[in-house]
């Protein structure tokens, strides 16, 4: 079969796809470097619009998708355990070998995975990609070429942005003196006295005024708030332990 589409198509498809919202894909210059991945694998672009996933900025090939490429390419999975608790699976292929691979929730609690809610509403589903994807990254990595499943992606932690903070905080002035220090991280990576607060009633209040600044900007995306809200929390570390955290207060990173 021939799969290879003139460009001037391959724009109109990513545009009808982008417009649809039926596959997830809503960014036209996103599925048109997608389909551009598909046909130099030697596969139809619009294959792309049920593959694949943008999770956080990155393309995300999902675990049916990357287990179908799998079978496809002559590999063969026999499933041990399927529960809640733990997901098991045999992958062989006759140029990798074959791997028993397990994954569990306790596995998942213990390296900080299950504390997000697709972990807590779908675990099995969540087991299962985890499974699919290491299995296959490690029998038979040809088929994934560095590609992740959107699971995978979700776990992700932010990438930090190059964008200085200071865009929130434009034109406030910096306080110094004595108290509980509340930092702000710089674009080159260093943090910042933003102001010292007298006590911790005042310091865990401007935590979270800063936190709601962050959300409220208009000078950032979804991903990059989440991202710098990260960063600030990660600057007042010490603080965020000891008084919001000790007091059982939640912080909330999501917009």
């Amino acid at each position: 079969m021939n799969n290879i589409v003139p460009f001037d198509d391959q724009e109109r498809m990513a545009s009808a796809i982008a417009k649809s919202g039926l596959f997830g894909l809503k960014d036209q210059t996103q599925v048109l470097a997608l389909m551009a991945v598909a046909q130099a694998e030697g596969r139809h672009p619009a294959t792309v619009a049920k593959e694949y996933h943008i999770i956080q900025g990155r393309p995300a090939l999902k675990a049916d998708a990357m287990l179908a490429r799998f079978q496809q390419a002559g590999g063969r999975v026999d499933w041990t355990s399927y529960t809640d608790d733990k997901v098991e699976a045999v992958f062989s292929h006759p140029q990798g070998g074959s791997l028993k691979l397990a994954w569990t929730l306790a596995q998942a609690k213990a390296i900080g995975l299950a504390t997000k809610d697709n972990w807590k509403l779908y675990p099995r589903a969540m087991l299962r990609a985890r499974v699919i994807s290491e299995g296959i990254r490690t029998v038979y990595p040809g088929v994934l070429t560095g590609e992740y499943t959107p699971e995978e992606i979700q776990d992700f932690r932010p990438e930090p942005t190059n964008i200085s903070i200071k865009e929130v905080i434009e034109g406030e002035v910096i306080q110094e003196g004595s108290g509980f220090p509340l930092y702000t991280p710089e674009s080159d990576g260093s943090v910042k006295l933003y102001k010292n607060c007298v006590d911790a009633e005042h310091w865990e209040e401007s935590y979270f005024d800063m936190v709601e600044k962050i959300k409220a900007s208009k000078k950032f995306s979804d991903e990059e708030k989440i991202a710098k809200t990260q960063l600030f929390t990660d600057a007042n570390k010490e603080l965020v332990e000891t008084i919001i955290l000790k007091n059982g207060a939640e912080y909330d990173q999501e917009v």
